[in-house]
């Protein structure tokens, strides 16, 4: 794609993480210099080491602190990624009022977008097609009977969600008026903590809804294009998960419809910059697509690799969007016009989120032990960790993004549970298993697609127990410990050695949530063994370590796997094998206890993840009931209601709101009630074992 020269500039990167490393890239690439900005905590994070300047900052919300950065660091350019300041109108008044060019639309624009119910009118206003339902007036939220009648004429089911903000945040599905008002009250408390706004927008809720968005472009010359659609269906709790492009769902012809759609929305409020407009999407039975606004995002989307690996620009694969952004801001037009855009092959986009799948996506947390991230051709990987780093649950839980790219559809899926499986993250659980068994999915494969999949029709779960292999591979790497050393008395070594036939050497293994396993191992050669796991027959195995001993390679009952090892300060092992699950074996005695998803029986009641404690609704003395909210956590743009495991009383409140806490730290005890003992007049205790022997 041919352009034109480039006024040099230094640009400051208003962010963190992944996309903060990867608006330095392209930066790096144009010959333009960069600053980052810094917390305490990221000090030593990826994005602060890559840019040519840093500074620190008290927070990424500080806009008078950036702006000051800026200025100091010596940049005319301000780019604000996405989240944080990025759709906020203030902090690009602010870069404007300072001299700065802030890389993004102008402040009317993100106004006019950033208010649901106003950009609702206004692109209604330009023929754009919306969803039916009301709104509430800023400031005036609706009394129950209003609510309740509002509601009432709309119909059910409904969708509740903040007029300002967006990432799903504080959104409810509503299917009975029995669910609105407690569904309308959590929607505010969510929508004032995390945006300052508590006004809600209530539109029908559509069944089965696809979530498809268009990436538009729009120069300050009056230039709009779109460069076609995102299938972003693939989500839990209003998140995404899996993004891909095109959309499995459109033809041609809709395509076209609905780029139309999306550049009509951009000129009605003036958009200049890089944008999303996105769109529920409904296909009728005969194929027919209809489809109504749902809201546009002013910046960046996290997905905007897929756009960047299908475009094509008079031919030539591949855009730059933080490029074209930068260029736009400078006041240069657009390189390209519609008919130059079309699209070639597919691409699929997989996050990589801090949270176990398992246990309903709670986020998680932990050192970065050791990373490996896949590449090689139609990958990419856009990541903000590394080794020796720390996942918490101060930011989103999205450490990185796959994306992979393919000839076809089909191509580009198999690639990207490739490279998944070669995907490493040891000390922090995360959800790439959970990926690989979703993109499996049948429904998935078939394109058939909605953002109610993984809630209504999940994939299949892991599996229960530990594979017999991964057991058998932990028993190996602690023989080859044994084995490994020259010890000058034979005898002394534990490893089966003795005159004659060698002995089994046992060993118990334990994984957290599963059951331990007796895993025998008898050495017959140089590297091959014979292995016993639990009552099974002996198996033969080969075990060879790498040189540097990071990597074992074992072969089981004719299946060879490589596994990769990192240890923590428990002596534990972890391990993560091709199948993309990481496993944490122990050796006897177990380092750590297995965990109790629920809370205790006695009434104990723990954090199910390490959070910020927003509200804790009952007080020492009150009496609750199984299942009464005892505290509410937030970590991670979730939030998790507490509840009491037993009928009982408070006896003690261990937090208060705003409180951190760390997984499983005690927030509430409940004395549980206990049942009223049975008459036992004229009736004989049984007798002890000591009476028994007399």
């Amino acid at each position: 794609m041919t352009t034109t020269p480039l006024t040099p500039a230094t640009v400051l990167v208003a962010n963190r993480g992944e996309i903060a490393l990867r608006i330095i890239r392209t930066l790096n690439s144009m010959g333009i210099g960069s600053v980052a900005v810094y917390t305490d905590a990221d000090a030593d994070a990826p994005h602060t080491l890559a840019a040519d300047r840093a500074l620190r900052v008290e927070g990424y919300l500080d806009s008078a602190a950036i702006v000051a950065a800026a200025l100091e660091g010596g940049a005319g350019m301000v780019h604000p990624g996405y989240g944080f300041l990025s759709e906020n109108a203030g902090f690009a008044r602010a870069c404007a009022d300072a001299g700065l060019t802030f890389v993004g639309p102008p402040p009317s624009a993100i106004e006019a977008m950033g208010d649901k119910i106003r950009a609702k009118d206004t692109v209604a206003a330009a023929g754009v097609p919306v969803l039916g339902g009301f709104t509430e007036k800023p400031g005036r939220p609706m009394d129950d009977d209003a609510l309740l009648d509002a509601a009432a004429r709309t119909g059910y089911p409904l969708l509740i969600k903040p007029s300002a903000g967006g990432g799903g945040k504080g959104m409810r599905a509503v299917h009975s008026p029995d669910d609105l008002l407690s569904s309308a009250a959590a929607a505010r408390r969510e929508a004032l903590a995390a945006f300052g706004d508590s006004t809600l927008l209530v539109e029908r809720l559509v069944q089965r809804p696809r979530h498809i968005e268009v990436q538009v472009l729009a120069d300050g010359h009056g230039n709009v294009v779109h460069l076609g659609e995102r299938e972003c269906s693939l989500q839990r709790r209003h998140q995404k998960v899996v993004e891909e492009a095109p959309s499995p769902l459109l033809t041609d012809a809709q395509r076209a419809t609905m780029g139309e759609a999306a550049v009509a929305a951009a000129r009605s409020c003036g958009y200049v910059g890089a944008g999303t407009v996105e769109f529920i999407a409904e296909a009728g039975p005969g194929g027919e697509l209809s489809f109504s606004f749902l809201e546009m995002n002013t910046r960046l989307q996290v997905e905007h690799p897929v756009t960047e690996e299908v475009v094509a620009v008079r031919g030539e694969r591949g855009v730059d969007l933080v490029e074209l952004q930068v260029r736009v801001a400078l006041g240069e037009p657009l390189p390209f016009a519609q008919e130059d855009v079309s699209w070639r092959g597919h691409a699929v986009e997989s996050r990589v989120y801090a949270e176990d799948a398992d246990r309903g996506f709670l986020p998680t947390g932990g050192p970065v032990l050791s990373l490996v991230e896949p590449s090689g051709y139609g990958v990419r990987v856009d990541s903000g960790i590394a080794v020796g780093g720390e996942v918490t649950s101060a930011f989103d839980p999205m450490l990185a993004k796959v994306v992979t790219w393919g000839p076809d559809r089909a191509k580009a899926l198999r690639r990207m549970d490739a490279a998944l499986a070669g995907y490493l993250l040891l000390g922090c659980v995360t959800n790439t298993a959970f990926l690989r068994r979703l993109l499996r999915h049948p429904r998935v494969v078939a394109g058939d697609l909605s953002t109610d999949l993984i809630e209504s029709d999940p994939p299949e779960p892991a599996p229960e127990g530990l594979p017999a292999d991964v057991y058998a591979a932990a028993a190996l790497d602690h023989q080859l410990d044994l084995e490994g050393p020259a010890a000058a008395d034979r005898f002394a070594v534990p490893d089966g050695w003795r005159m004659g036939e060698r002995a089994w050497t046992p060993w118990r293994l334990r994984a957290p949530r599963h059951d331990s396993a007796v895993v025998h191992v008898r050495r017959v050669g140089r590297d091959t063994y014979w292995v016993r796991v639990d009552d099974g027959k002996p198996v033969a195995a080969r075990a060879l370590r790498s040189a540097d001993g990071t990597r074992l390679t074992v072969t089981y009952a004719g299946r060879t796997r490589t596994y990769t090892r990192a240890d923590d300060p428990a002596t534990a092992h972890r391990w993560l094998g091709a199948s993309g699950t990481a496993w944490t074996l122990h050796e006897e005695p177990v380092a750590a206890a297995l965990r109790q998803d629920d809370a205790a029986a006695d009434g104990t009641v723990r954090s199910p993840m390490p959070g910020t404690v927003l509200a804790v609704p009952v007080q020492v003395g009150q009496t609750v009931r199984a299942g009464t909210p005892l505290a509410v956590v937030e970590a991670m743009k979730m939030e998790h209601s507490v509840t009491s495991p037993v009928d009982g009383t408070v006896a003690s409140v261990a937090v208060r709101p705003g409180a951190s806490v760390p997984m499983d730290a005690v927030l509430v005890t409940v004395e549980p009630v206990r049942d009223e003992p049975a008459d036992t007049q004229g009736v004989s205790a049984p007798a002890t074992s000591e009476e028994n022997q007399r």
